[in-house]
């Protein structure tokens, strides 16, 4: 298990809130990891590098992390991955797409929401996927 970078909720003058951590290309790229308005919650496209800079070695543990990585971003919003409704999936590698469906078949089994998987020609750096998701926190939750 890899440690936690720092986050920081910031909280707009609208109502919606986002999540800052330090992800070196959230200033850069202008965005943010996070993003709840209303009772959706935006989760901007993870890669599966870990919280130190390394990467998993392999598709199945590159999209585990990426899995880590969104709970990670729902929690300090009071959401898990049982608030997820669609998922969005890039690969470098479509024809291995049983890999990547190792880990989101069981991730999301009782949850199911909606996915799309696409091959893309590069991902950054040395990553081989890079999920986003939406969730979607009831009032009550």
């Amino acid at each position: 298990m890899t440690s936690r970078p720092s986050q920081t909720m910031i909280e707009g003058p609208d109502g919606r809130r986002r999540l800052q951590t330090d992800s070196p290309w959230e200033p850069r790229m202008g965005y943010s990891r996070a993003v709840q308005a209303g009772p959706m919650i935006w989760v901007a496209g993870c890669v599966g590098i870990n919280a130190d800079g390394t990467w998993p070695e392999g598709l199945t543990a590159q999209t585990r992390r990426c899995v880590e990585r969104i709970r990670e971003a729902l929690e300090p919003f009071g959401g898990s991955l049982h608030h997820v409704v669609k998922v969005r999936i890039y690969t470098t590698a479509i024809d291995r797409w049983e890999e990547i469906a190792a880990v989101m078949g069981p991730a999301f089994d009782d949850i199911r929401p909606a996915n799309v998987l696409v091959e893309v020609a590069k991902l950054v750096e040395g990553a081989l996927v890079e999920i986003e998701a939406e969730a979607f926190l009831p009032p009550d939750a």
